[in-house]
């Protein structure tokens, strides 16, 4: 997550005011470091809350040996607006990796890191393409 935040800032010469960020993603250490380092507010999903919430306790209560940022970052994800503004992340980044996935791309089969970009990239056009084409259809239907 860390060097995803720098890379940002180098390209946009600017960072995010906040990160919605996948819970396999981040890392209690990248949530400490970019939380408070970079002032950028992470809303990740707090692992195994609903198995400490089955036994009884609170996954957002900080815990014994939490930093500060990670202690905050827990905090504020047990909060209604946190929960909501993370639930939207799904109506955006999911679908995409959902429909890359149903046009054919849940393995690569070709080897080395140019080939596999190649992949990528196609995959990535026709994501961006197929919407346009869809459109100019419709458009031409009415």
């Amino acid at each position: 997550m860390l060097p995803m935040v720098e890379q940002i800032d180098e390209r946009y010469e600017q960072k995010p005011a906040r990160m919605l960020v996948d819970g396999d993603f981040a890392t209690l250490a990248d949530i400490e470091a970019v939380q408070t380092q970079h002032g950028i507010d992470v809303y990740a999903p707090v692992r195994n809350a609903a198995t400490e919430q089955a036994k009884g306790n609170d996954p957002y209560r900080p815990k014994r040996n939490d930093t500060p940022g990670v202690a905050t970052w827990r905090v504020h994800m047990g909060t209604e607006e946190a929960k909501a503004i993370y639930k939207r992340r799904a109506s955006t980044a999911e679908w995409v990796n959902a429909r890359v996935r149903n046009n054919g791309l849940q393995q690569l089969l070709v080897r080395g890191l140019k080939k596999v970009r190649a992949t990528a990239l196609l995959h990535a056009l026709t994501s961006n393409l197929m919407p346009t084409m869809l459109l100019r259809a419709r458009r031409a239907a009415a």
